[in-house]
């Protein structure tokens, strides 16, 4: 099973052009040497609580007991088979496993194969077949494969394959139709959110101006900073709202924290997150800011330079699942939440009365309009997007907010939304109804360009690329784990519609592009509704189709 959960591009010109390898020096490998010494330890003491009878005299992993010792029940949990777990540990001498004395004999190795064939090389002889020649380390191939040009984008994608969540760096190369993984980073938990962010994070970071970071929000309450211009990085640069630890841990000495009794749930707090992440906004004016939207209702606002909460924000009564900063007014935050609300909130003054709107469902994903920030869009659960204008709030919140417009685009939630940077009027709609759908929606009256099945299943994100000179360039992705790029500047109807408003790129005359990487085996579900249109399908409606609109005065 693969899904693709989110995704987020980054411009052109600000990747690295060699990205560096992540090193891992002698202090580095004693801290992860001495982790797993640790860890061992408190294998090794789980192991014997779950053998220890309890006071009623029965075993620890039966019943209630088992649970405190975190459900480490063995296949047969009968005493009589205590013997035998003892005589197949006894071959690992585990009781000696973390003893720094160097063995003397094989016998230790017996697990390893046939040791009496391994070579023995002396302290400071090199083994020919592990070092390479000099010539060899840094070969022009790998820095070759490495390199990323400056008419390059990196799009972002956060996956869960096979029970593995990680995050996924794509190099599109426009001029060439190419798409590819240029490395990737795991992740702890499932993702839900990424966010690029060019303020420089971590150790080296007062040593300069700008950097090329990614801000991943989880099902865990933390949110990890990765550097994108190292590849193979083991750890963060940071991770913002580290809650106390409950467990044994190692220190940055490599000393051992104690053990702890299993603590109750942290309780909601203005230092950091105790619920999943669902959403991220990067300030990009006030570059050290960001946002973060959680499902323990409130809205935090980090301050990158010291990696610390700075403010706390509770306005919703329920989830918070969406965010957008406002593009001029750059201490505006707009949120949306499951309690069906909209809030605009002038960050610097929390305690004030914001103004709020009252949408019909669950709200999906919330946007200022980078072409005119008077107005902001809403996408629901019913599958709706609303247009509302900032200037006229609504003074009673007892029932739905008047909207400007409101288009009934997907008969399921429309759970991806984006707004072209490049042309006004220009929005992108995915849903759960596996659709893709391009709209026009200059003078207030939305209008259907193209619906398309792009063959990832259910949408789950849909984004415009950031740069003008590329902007018709779409990134889908969904259930499927794949992710498709669509240059919908190829598509005839785009082309009639949007091509009187902006200069439109030379058309090839060879038909619509689209690009993806194949995942192998990783559909995880069938298309059979669109399975006689294909990928490709256009509905009959495709163009001019109204699909549900009603105006103000309709309302």
């Amino acid at each position: 099973m693969s899904m693709t959960l989110a995704t987020t591009w980054v411009r052109r010109g600000v990747a690295a052009q060699f990205p560096t390898k992540y090193d891992v020096d002698e202090e580095e490998l004693g801290r992860i040497s001495r982790l797993a010494r640790l860890q061992l330890e408190d294998a090794k003491q789980d192991l014997e609580e779950a053998r220890r009878p309890s006071e009623d005299g029965h075993d620890d992993d039966t019943g209630s007991d088992a649970e405190e010792t975190g459900n480490k029940q063995r296949p047969n949990g009968n005493p009589s088979n205590r013997q035998d777990d003892d005589d197949d540990l006894a071959e690992y001498n585990l009781d000696d496993y973390d003893n720094d004395e160097e063995p003397v004999t094989g016998e230790k190795f017996a697990m390893s194969g046939n040791v009496k064939s391994l070579a023995y090389h002396a302290p400071g002889e090199d083994d020919p077949y592990l070092v390479l020649p000099e010539g060899d380390r840094d070969s022009d191939d790998e820095r070759e494969d490495l390199q990323i040009l400056a008419s390059d984008n990196l799009i972002l994608a956060a996956k869960v394959e096979d029970e593995v969540a990680h995050l996924e760096v794509y190099v599109y190369e426009d001029d060439n139709d190419n798409l590819y993984v240029h490395h990737d980073i795991m992740l702890p938990a499932v993702p839900l959110a990424v966010e690029w962010v060019d303020f420089p994070v971590g150790p080296d970071s007062g040593k300069r101006d700008t950097g090329n970071f990614v801000a991943v929000g989880t099902m865990s309450p933390e949110i990890e900073v990765w550097d994108l211009d190292t590849v193979d990085s083991m750890y963060p640069n940071a991770i913002l709202g580290q809650a106390p630890e409950n467990d044994s841990t190692v220190t940055s000495q490599g000393s051992k924290k104690s053990k702890k009794q299993k603590k109750p749930k942290p309780k909601l707090n203005d230092e950091y997150h105790v619920d999943a992440v669902l959403a991220l906004a990067a300030n990009r004016q006030h570059r050290n800011l960001l946002a973060s939207a959680s499902a323990d209702k409130t809205v935090k606002l980090w301050d990158l330079t010291t990696g610390k909460c700075a403010k706390s924000y509770r306005m919703h009564t329920d989830k918070v699942c969406a965010l957008d900063w406002h593009p001029t007014e750059s201490t505006i935050l707009l949120s949306g939440s499951y309690d069906r609300t909209v809030v605009a909130t002038d960050m610097r003054a929390p305690d004030a009365e914001a103004p709020r709107w009252v949408v019909s469902a669950d709200v999906e994903r919330v946007r200022w309009d980078s072409h005119d920030p008077n107005f902001f869009y809403v996408t629901t659960e019913a599958g709706t997007v609303q247009c509302f204008d900032a200037r006229s709030p609504p003074q009673k919140h007892d029932q739905p907010s008047k909207a400007v417009w409101t288009l009934q685009a997907h008969d399921s939630p429309v759970s991806a939304f984006d707004i072209n940077p490049a042309v006004p009027g220009f929005l992108v709609t995915g849903s759960e109804d596996k659709r893709v759908k391009l709209w026009n929606v200059q003078d207030g009256k939305p209008s259907m360009v193209v619906s398309r099945n792009v063959d990832v299943g259910r949408i789950f994100s849909a984004q415009f690329a950031p740069d003008l000179e590329v902007a018709f360039r779409l990134s889908v992705a969904g259930s499927r784990g794949q992710l498709q790029v669509w240059d919908t500047s190829t598509n005839p109807n785009v082309r009639n519609v949007f091509g009187g408003r902006v200069k439109m790129p030379a058309d090839s005359g060879n038909g619509e592009r689209m690009v993806a990487v194949a995942e192998s085996d990783s559909e995880s579900e069938s298309d059979e509704e669109d399975a006689g249109q294909g990928g490709m399908a256009v509905e009959g409606d495709e163009a001019g189709g109204l699909d549900g609109w009603e105006s103000m005065d309709e309302n």
